[in-house]
């Protein structure tokens, strides 16, 4: 299985060349569509719509709601074609991930000027990303040296 975080850079890429090429304004579903057929050309699993059940205080929700991408069963992605990511779009997000367990989601937004400002990464759990070099230096601070 591939890690989490090279799927995540391939699926931001993707979506960066996909708001390039088409440009903001169309349909999520548009870009739900290019997006998965994008990543499942680069060779990665891509499930659309993704029905996701759910139990609460003992009772269980079938089909309680969709995910717009699942990639590689690890990496949700939410499309949005909005002027601007809210909060509650991150919140949403958070709540994806916790309920199905999984460590890394993106809301991606197609409706902005640029996809800098539309991509957002929100993790549960996951701490297996910064690099190496990062780790060390927030060890040493951690045990009095210079960071």
């Amino acid at each position: 299985m591939a890690d989490v975080e090279a799927i995540a850079a391939q699926a931001i890429d993707c979506g960066f060349h996909i708001h390039c090429d088409l440009g903001p304004g169309l349909l999520e579903t548009v870009y739900e569509q290019v997006l998965a057929a994008s990543l499942a050309r680069a060779g990665l699993k891509v499930e659309r719509q993704k029905p996701v059940s759910f139990t609460f205080d003992g009772m269980h929700f079938a089909d309680g709601f969709r995910i717009d991408l699942l990639v590689e069963d690890q990496l949700i992605v939410e499309i949005k074609s909005v002027e601007a990511l809210s909060k509650a779009h991150g919140k949403q997000m958070l709540t994806y991930l916790r309920l199905m367990q999984q460590p890394v989601g993106l809301p991606m937004n197609f409706g902005g000027a640029t996809f800098k400002e539309g991509i957002r990464r929100i993790v549960n759990n996951h701490t297996a990303f910064a690099s190496s070099r990062l780790r060390v230096n927030q060890i040493g601070a951690a045990a009095g040296g210079h960071a």
